[in-house]
């Protein structure tokens, strides 16, 4: 059994040790959150290189981690790595799983891990699209089973989705949105089973135009990023689209903006395109976010990406009313 390493001790969430099944980008990054948050981590991806793959990325989410601010005990020497799925679950408090989003390889990774730890352990998934329901039908412990779907890159933004299976207990949702709170996540209760959940439907609906004004002629992919990321963007990165319609009401609020905005709002939604992503499609846009790249590299975009949420975050943090 390994031993626990001195020092580490269970926060008021009850957590001192985190399993992370899979170690891809989702996974590597909230790796590395969890350390920043003065956890112990075991890892486990049976991909070759995973482990030197995942040390890699955790040393180079680890300064924006500190500039946002470390946990008491927080350090990277609390990373473990197993080769073996049992191995890295013993004496796991929490489990985070990352594996790549099939059903069938998903339901069978759960029903090992629900067969391999205590049941009061609770296990989430990153899943972007599955439905727990049927992820944890294998599984002895059920009620255990949660989704914590978290947004990319997870060890810098914030939500995390959290949803429960048709036999998840009430108790281990609320179990799971009190961990995530208390390691500074802001964790959103999602009511009911929808394909991709809360914040990928919103982003859906919002690639759906932008898809169809690059294939309409209307705009190319930089007028389009343009349009958000110096438009509405600003706005939805300090308050969600029902605060942001109330502020724009002025005295009046959301209710004079429904009642005057309402009927054009209508008209806009009757009107909005519905692409398919075809052959043709796919090329134009392609050849728009390449013009777009020209001179850069993703590594060089990513980077700056991670400075600028660092930065807003920080502002956010200090804000006294807006939520």
């Amino acid at each position: 059994m390994q031993e626990q390493q001195a020092g580490v001790k269970p926060g008021k969430h009850g957590v001192r040790r985190v399993a992370v099944v899979g170690t891809g980008v989702i996974g590597a990054s909230w790796v590395a959150y969890f350390l920043a948050q003065g956890l112990e981590v075991s890892a486990t991806d049976p991909m070759p290189e995973a482990e030197s793959r995942l040390r890699e990325a955790v040393d180079r989410h680890w300064p924006s981690l500190e500039t946002l601010g470390l946990a008491p005990g927080a350090s990277i020497e609390r990373l473990r790595f197993f080769a073996r799925l049992e191995d890295a679950l013993e004496g796991a408090d929490f489990v985070q799983e990352n594996g790549p989003e099939r059903e069938d390889l998903k339901t069978d990774l759960f029903r090992r891990m629900d067969a391999a730890l205590p049941a009061q352990v609770i296990l989430a998934s990153s899943s972007s699209g599955l439905l727990m329901s049927k992820v944890q039908a294998a599984c002895r412990h059920p009620e255990r089973v949660v989704l914590g779907h978290p947004f990319n890159p997870p060890h810098l933004i914030p939500l995390v989705e959290v949803i429960g299976g048709q036999l998840t207990s009430a108790e281990a949702v609320q179990q799971a949105i009190a961990f995530y709170a208390a390691i500074g996540k802001k964790p959103i209760h999602v009511r009911k089973e929808v394909k991709g959940h809360i914040a990928n439907r919103l982003q859906a609906a919002l690639w759906r135009e932008a898809f169809h004004l690059v294939q309409e002629g209307v705009a190319t992919t930089e007028d389009v990023d343009t349009a958000i990321a110096y438009g509405p963007g600003l706005r939805w990165a300090l308050m969600g689209p029902y605060l942001n319609l109330h502020m724009s009401g002025g005295e009046g609020g959301i209710q004079h903006m429904l009642d005057h905005l309402g009927p054009p709002i209508e008209s806009w939604w009757a009107d909005l395109g519905t692409p398919a992503i075809t052959p043709e499609l796919k090329a134009l846009i392609r050849a728009g976010v390449e013009e777009q790249m020209a001179g850069k590299t993703s590594a060089e975009v990513a980077g700056e990406r991670d400075q600028l949420l660092v930065g807003l975050l920080g502002a956010k943090g200090r804000a006294k009313v807006i939520p």
